[in-house]
């Protein structure tokens, strides 16, 4: 029996270091592992340097890479995000319509980047009815344009996309969402197709808390005895004004703020950092190579979400920060699945209003107790290796994708993996 054949449609790939990029990389290749032919089709431009070309095809990991070239147009201007769009949406459209049936894929794994790229579903499941498609979620349009204020939720255009949408998410087989929060959103739809919750996983999955190096963490918090961390992008859907007055409220304490940040909104959270903030400091982006470092040497991880975005997205942070033993504070709704997570499990705190006095006075007291804070890093790591491992993940993809009418196929490969595993 021949392996099963899955395309999957995101706009960048290998060798961009987009996070999000990289956990469609990994999804790809525990596919191979267990027996799938992949095929992926990004587009050929870079995503940091959009003057880097890519080659149309090539091999990497026993996974096709098939890019598509598109024009120059700019991904930092709301044109060019969505010119891109239009353009990579159908040019899929245009390759998956016109295979020969042969050579069609079973399963067709649509992101979300470029914006509304699930709109290809509609379009395939139209002429080529015999894919079966699946659309991971990693952030919802257009409720990400009204969240950043460039629509009026209740606008004309706002609801024209909305049904444009729906009928798209009804063309697929499958939703993974991210979270509570955003499945919550997708109902609204009322798409009446199975959803599941399929998180991210940590880039970095190390086997047991990861101790800190002192050098990178003097680096990052000087003498302090409790170090407070964000790491990662820093865009319009985070927020740093809790975190500023929290600092403000332990100014004087051991207890140091540090950002290692880039993003669209980088620069106004270091205007927003005050003269007499001392206990609050900047360090530079962690490369991929450093990132495990820089992550072990803090004590605890800063993850925000406005309340606007809540169900939106869905910060991934979160799970790397478990992953390496550590606890979070996050600034967000308690509606948002982070939230609801850190209370479920006991990995941190949520912090707003209400709130910011507590956590400060537990954060005092935290930085006397070291063996407390022990025992915290392990139920974290604990924690992620129990329900949000890559392994746990990708076993619960496998049981989904063999609903979606590939069984056979899936079986038989599943033999094979099991088999080399042995």
């Amino acid at each position: 029996m021949r392996r099963p054949r899955a395309t999957v449609l995101y706009h960048y790939f290998y060798p961009d270091d987009v996070v999000s990029a990289r956990h469609y990389e990994d999804l790809c290749r525990d596919l191979v592992t267990r027996g799938w032919d992949v095929e992926v089709m990004p587009s050929n431009r870079g995503c940091r340097d959009e003057r880097k070309k890519y080659p149309r095809r090539e091999e990497w990991s026993g996974i096709l890479i098939r890019r598509v070239w598109r024009p120059r147009f700019r991904q930092s201007s709301a044109s060019g995000r969505l010119l891109n769009a239009a353009w990579m949406i159908v040019a899929w459209s245009l390759l998956l319509v016109f295979r020969r049936r042969r050579n069609l894929p079973d399963v067709l794994v649509v992101g979300t980047d470029p914006i509304l790229s699930v709109m290809t579903a509609r379009i395939v499941k139209c002429l080529r009815p015999s894919v079966q498609i699946a659309h991971w979620c990693f952030d919802l349009y257009p409720e990400a344009v009204v969240a950043e204020g460039m629509l009026r939720e209740n606008g004309w255009l706002v609801r024209t996309l909305q049904r444009m949408m729906a009928g798209s998410y009804r063309s697929c087989s499958l939703l993974a969402d991210l979270g509570d929060c955003m499945a919550e959103r997708l109902k609204r739809y009322r798409c009446g197709i199975r959803q599941v919750t399929l998180t991210p996983w940590a880039l970095s999955e190390p086997a047991q808390v990861v101790e800190p190096n002192l050098g990178t963490r003097h680096d990052l918090f000087g003498d302090a005895t409790l170090g407070l961390l964000y790491s990662g992008n820093f865009g319009r859907a985070h927020s740093c004004h809790e975190f500023l007055e929290l600092a403000r409220l332990l100014r004087g304490e051991s207890v140091h703020f540090c950002f290692g940040v880039r993003g669209n909104q980088a620069d106004g959270l270091r205007a927003a950092v005050r003269t007499d903030d001392r206990n609050v400091s900047f360090a530079g982006f962690a490369p991929e190579a450093a990132l495990a470092s820089r992550l072990a040497a803090a004590d605890i991880h800063l993850v925000s979400l406005r309340p606007e975005w809540t169900g939106i997205v869905v910060p991934s942070k979160f799970f790397g920060s478990l992953a390496a033993g550590r606890p979070v504070l996050f600034a967000g709704e308690r509606e948002a699945a982070i939230a609801r997570w850190i209370e479920e499990y006991g990995v941190g705190w949520v912090l707003d209003r209400t709130t910011m006095l507590g956590v400060a006075e537990q954060l005092r007291r935290l930085a006397q107790a070291p063996a407390e804070l022990r025992t915290l890093r392990e139920r974290c790591h604990y924690v992620y290796h129990q329900h949000f491992a890559r392994r746990n993940v990708m076993e619960r993809w496998h049981a989904e994708l063999c609903r979606l009418g590939v069984k056979p196929a899936l079986e038989e490969a599943t033999r094979t993996y099991l088999q080399a595993c042995s």
